[in-house]
């Protein structure tokens, strides 16, 4: 039975392929059993992994490091790519809102670990370890070894600690996350899959009552205005009319308008009156309200278009079409001229099938073109990733260089690709199936090699007197301040869950426990709120255990 041997003992290229494919197959199909309505989903691939290196299965280590480190790389980045688009819109809403209890769960956390570590008489750098595993963050505990590598200190424990707390660290914010939507989560509390639409966009039809803007067009009242807003239709005499800007308003005429929630009652006041008429359920036949024109979705497909304003098109006044709304990663955008528009934006466009027609011709709208995977961005983002993760950062009252990591410097160069790579021409997009496969693909190749990497010595380290000691301290690091803070933000700032478990699992870097949130709730929310703490975290995180470390010894 050599050939058994070849493929399950000897170190090669292809057995570490062999073993790795089986401990992610096994952990994602036992992932799908579900316990009292409770499944650990892609977690699971990390006990596997756990389980198959107590048992004596391993790898070549340098085959090991490179396949974890690769698989990091590759989620975070994909993962930053996705959140891009939407990042920075997030930040300027919701960015404090979000990052605000995610630094007290930081804060809260470390705090914790030192006033345990001065209780149960565990030493600084055994408990630098505790408090690295518990917040499951490795490039924290790379950080923390070398400081303890410079005062002249055996870092071994730190590392052995972490191993062993690592697992309740992924375990601790999924129980915690179940705990808060048990206990404390109420069904209004829970985002709804359209809950980003109607955030961004709201639909409202006005009647002009207002003298000051009668005989004016609809230029000059848009410059009055410091609302944004997007005229999709107007009624005249019963007529349906494109909403050119140069068209004079009228008394009696009724617009259907496009702008913020926030922004709706404001608008009342500029045109005179609002119709009580819900525009904004999800079962109108935008086709059915007048015979004369048509709504449709068209694909911005064409490479000429990525990057380009939409007022520079000049689609309205060539062919007298109206652009409403923008679909872009499943988040609804205002259509204002300044909208710089992206491959594989949904543009919703009202005006007479010919017309439709022809700006058809063109945006593009090949579905087929969208389906050619786009790799040259994805390769070129990772390498700039990794480069700005690499540069050391130096920081007042630290005689040791920070650096973002292997984990952010992907994520931030991700971020920024994807929100402004198409100004600079870059073609970007990615079809959510593509992102998806990328993002669990380096998500399982992570998880195998961290399990396989802690599984030689975990059961061991278990059963020695300090083992359990370090499993209930890191536990208790883990769940006790994402179970405040997730109450805090639930009830205290009124943050919807999935917004919640977004922040938890970023501020933890936890991207298994955000696995499992996204898994059970119809929602962008949880991914969004996790790239918008995980890089401020994670920075942060890698500079406080310095901090801790150098202080305290």
């Amino acid at each position: 039975m050599d050939f058994l041997e070849t493929l399950f003992v000897q170190h090669s290229a292809l057995q570490a392929i062999v073993v790795l494919s089986l401990i992610s197959a096994v952990g994602i199909m036992l992932g799908k059993v579900r316990v009292c309505g409770i499944s650990l989903g892609i977690t699971f691939v990390f006990f596997i992994g756990i389980m198959a290196g107590h048992f004596g299965l391993s790898i070549d280590g340098r085959m090991l490091h490179y396949a974890e480190t690769f698989g990091l790389v590759l989620f975070v980045y994909a993962l930053g790519l996705q959140v891009g688009p939407g990042f920075f819109s997030s930040m300027r809403t919701e960015g404090v809102r979000l990052i605000t209890p995610a630094l007290g769960l930081l804060l809260t956390g470390t705090l914790l670990a030192i006033a345990l570590s001065y209780i149960f008489a565990v030493s600084i750098p055994d408990m630098s370890g505790i408090l690295c595993g518990a917040t499951t963050n490795t490039p924290a505990l790379a950080a923390a070894q070398q400081t303890l590598d410079q005062l002249g200190i055996d870092g071994s424990g730190a590392a052995l600690s972490c191993a062993l707390t690592y697992p309740l660290g992924v375990v601790g914010v999924i129980l915690a996350i179940i705990t808060l939507r048990k206990l404390f989560v109420r069904p209004q509390d829970m985002p709804q899959p359209d809950s980003k639409h109607k955030k961004n966009v709201f639909i409202a039809s006005y009647m002009v009552t207002n003298p000051g803007i009668v005989g004016k067009t609809i230029e000059e009242v848009a410059t009055m205005s410091s609302k944004h807003f997007v005229i999709s239709r107007m009624w005249h005499d019963g007529h349906v009319l494109i909403p050119m800007s140069s068209r004079r308003l009228l008394e009696n005429d009724v617009l259907l308008v496009m702008t913020k929630p926030e922004d709706a009652a404001s608008l009342a006041l500029i045109f005179g009156e609002q119709e009580q008429k819900d525009w904004n359920s999800g079962d109108i036949d935008w086709n059915k309200i007048d015979s004369e024109l048509i709504s449709q979705r068209i694909l911005v497909t064409r490479p000429e278009i990525n990057g380009k304003k939409l007022s520079s098109l000049r689609l309205r006044n060539n062919y007298g079409i109206n652009i409403s709304r923008v679909y872009r990663s499943g988040v609804q955008l205002l259509a204002t001229p300044d909208l710089v528009l992206q491959l594989g934006d949904r543009l919703t466009v009202v005006g007479e099938a010919a017309d439709i027609k022809r700006v058809e011709g063109i945006l593009g709208n090949a579905v087929k073109s969208l389906n050619e995977p786009n790799l040259v961005s994805v390769f070129i983002g990772i390498i700039l990733g990794l480069v700005l993760g690499s540069i050391p950062f130096s920081l007042p009252g630290i005689s040791l260089p920070v650096k973002l990591g292997l984990a952010g410097g992907p994520i931030i160069v991700g971020i920024l690709i994807g929100t402004f790579g198409p100004r600079l021409h870059m073609v970007t997009y990615t079809t959510q199936s593509a992102n998806m496969m990328l993002r669990a693909l380096g998500l399982n190749l992570y998880l195998a090699c961290l399990g396989l990497d802690a599984g030689e010595h975990f059961f061991e380290t278990v059963v020695r007197p300090e083992g359990v000691l370090w499993l209930v301290l890191g536990f208790l690091i883990t769940f006790l301040p994402v179970l405040i803070i997730g109450i805090l933000a639930l009830r205290t700032m009124k943050m919807d869950f999935g917004s919640v478990t977004g922040l938890l699992c970023g501020s933890m870097a936890n991207p298994m426990a955000l696995s499992y949130a996204s898994d059970t709730m119809d929602s962008d929310n949880p991914s969004v709120a996790y790239a918008t703490v995980y890089p401020v975290c994670m920075f942060l995180r890698v500079v406080i255990i310095q901090l801790v470390v150098m202080s305290l010894i």
